[in-house]
């Protein structure tokens, strides 16, 4: 599962593990355009992606569909084709390749979470955090889930007593995580912020 780094995929942003992307997602601006500034003290985000067709990977994405042509049904190619797309940045093809996963295997919060962060880059915000919700439902105490609930209220919707709880949350679950030292410093930055501007 990915992450959301400070805005995309360490933490929120960069999320690993598994068969999907187990990441976080870090923190980010308000708002920021794919690859922009983190905050402060904010892990950077991951760099812009590469052409589709760069190291390879483009080359994989063609290998799945193809195999997926013949198989259909095989939610881990569904998973494998929503991987590359979230690596390369490619938002929606990453979101619809999920979707057809979790039509085959629709209690995967690992996946769950890793298509909310591309929803999340597409600033579709309510989408996101109903499936980290639903992420945390099915697997309670799921850390990056969680913490990027935290990352979208926080930074993108401005609700930061509901981002503290998400992230005070992920410290009580397991204090000396790297999503507890993320949340942490999450914290520090949103306690820092002014206000937005109404």
């Amino acid at each position: 599962m990915k992450p959301i780094l400070a805005v995309s995929a360490v933490a929120i942003g960069v999320f690993l593990g598994g068969c999907s992307k187990d990441q976080p997602i870090q923190a980010a601006p308000a708002a920021p355009p794919p690859g922009g500034l983190a905050l402060p003290g904010a892990p950077p985000p991951p760099m812009m992606a590469q052409p589709p067709g760069a190291s390879g990977v483009g080359q994989r994405i063609e290998a799945t569909k193809q195999a997926l042509e013949k198989d259909p049904k095989n939610a881990s190619l569904w998973v494998q084709l929503g991987n590359d797309y979230f690596d390369t940045h490619q938002a929606q093809l990453s979101v619809d390749a999920y979707a057809k996963a979790l039509e085959l295997r629709p209690d995967d919060p690992d996946v769950l979470t890793d298509q909310g962060v591309m929803y999340r880059e597409l600033r579709k915000y309510d989408r996101a955090l109903a499936n980290f919700e639903k992420a945390g439902k099915l697997k309670p105490g799921h850390l990056q889930s969680i913490f990027n609930m935290g990352v979208v209220y926080g930074f993108d919707l401005h609700d930061v007593p509901k981002a503290i709880e998400a992230f005070n949350k992920v410290i009580a679950i397991d204090p000396n995580s790297p999503q507890a030292v993320q949340a942490r410093a999450s914290i520090r930055d949103l306690q820092q912020q002014p206000p937005p501007a109404r």
